[in-house]
């Protein structure tokens, strides 16, 4: 009897494997979002355990290529300058975040240098004046490092994980000391001292 062969990986399965990484830090929402795509906590482990075998296997696409198989053509494509270097950002919609774009940052090879969530363009950025508008999900790392610069970039924990150091006033005005961790390009949580 002849294998079966795998059910494609769709951009639903990809939402998946963006929440399963994010349920370590904010397993509600992570929950709440599930819910909301209709599949089970069974499916989005299944998605995740496909997706790391398809990054890790010796036969494996390039991550760029590997991207536009699982989410098709880009919404949109433009050159963007960083530093001395010219890179391809390629954008796409994803249904669970309306407001954003999974973002695929390329270089002149076609190697990836980041893939994370932006805001879409057009769309509303938050208002980001005190540590009561940093809640989870509420924005992403550009808009974070903008709102309270100078923002220092921190190492993440994983690869798909970032962090921002940076003052920020409390609702009393009070500036603290904030390190606010992003996955994804998302903000997840952050840690007040001072």
């Amino acid at each position: 009897m002849p294998a079966s062969t795998p059910a494609p990986f769709t951009p639903l399965d990809f939402q998946l494997v963006l929440l399963r990484r994010m349920a370590d830090h904010n397993p509600d929402l992570v929950e709440d979002a599930r819910h909301t795509l209709g599949v089970s906590i069974a499916r989005m482990r299944e998605a995740n355990k496909r997706w790391q075998a398809m990054v890790r296997s010796p036969r494996t696409r390039s991550a760029a290529s590997r991207y536009r198989s699982v989410l098709g053509a880009p919404e949109s494509t433009a050159t963007r300058r960083i530093g001395d270097l010219d890179c391809e950002a390629r954008q796409w919609p994803l249904p669970l975040w309306p407001g954003l774009r999974f973002e695929v940052l390329a270089g002149p090879n076609g190697q990836v240098w980041n893939e994370w969530l932006v805001r879409a363009p057009g769309a509303e950025p938050p208002s980001l004046r005190t540590l009561d508008d940093l809640t989870a999900w509420s924005c992403t790392v550009d808009e974070a490092a903008r709102a309270f610069a100078p923002a220092r970039p921190l190492e993440g924990t994983a690869p798909t994980r970032w962090g921002l150091a940076f003052t920020a006033p409390d609702a009393q005005g009070v500036r603290r000391e904030v390190v606010a961790e992003f996955t994804w390009g998302l903000l997840q949580r952050t840690r007040v001292s001072g």
